[in-house]
């Protein structure tokens, strides 16, 4: 679903972007599906959250939107627009459910925790591995929403290894 979502809010690369935590968080559950309880991982999921709502205000205030349609090529999605509210509700309203079903150990609950630490650890990370190489004012430019990942992305990591070391 949020396949179909991303590729509805914007277009193929960025789609491919956003969508890799949530491939890339079941091919994690699928290795490790018996992984960590919500004892292990609630620090990290709490704090990581935290840092996704200020990564969010880093990426709304510098306008990421902008940026991403001019070095993608693509008319700016507007941030109240169907398909972006829904790619928002699906994935965020998922995460929301983490805590709920990962203290009831529903498997379905650790799936979404290996899509939020995965979409938050290495998606994220797009900021620096791909989004500089597209900018057209050269690779060694900020990209809206960079600063913010420094400290995102390494507690997502933390979050990941305790799921797997759980």
């Amino acid at each position: 679903m949020t396949l179909g979502l991303g590729w509805w809010a914007f277009d193929l690369l960025t789609m491919t972007i956003f969508t890799a935590g949530f491939a890339g968080g079941l091919l994690l559950w699928l290795f490790f599906p018996a992984g960590g309880l919500w004892a292990d991982v609630r620090m990290p999921f709490w704090i990581a959250l935290s840092l996704f709502l200020l990564h969010r205000v880093e990426e709304k205030q510098m306008e990421f939107f902008a940026f991403l349609a001019t070095v993608t090529g693509t008319s700016k999605p507007s941030p109240t627009s169907l398909p972006v509210l829904l790619l928002v509700a699906v994935s965020v309203g998922a995460w929301l459910l983490t805590p709920i079903l990962m203290r009831r150990n529903h498997p379905l609950g650790r799936y979404l925790a290996w899509t939020f630490f995965a979409s938050m650890g290495l998606t994220e990370l797009a900021h620096f591995a791909v989004f500089p190489w597209l900018n057209p004012s050269g690779i060694t430019a900020y990209v809206p929403g960079m600063w913010t990942v420094f400290a995102l992305a390494p507690v997502a990591w933390w979050g990941m290894w305790r799921l797997v070391r759980g």
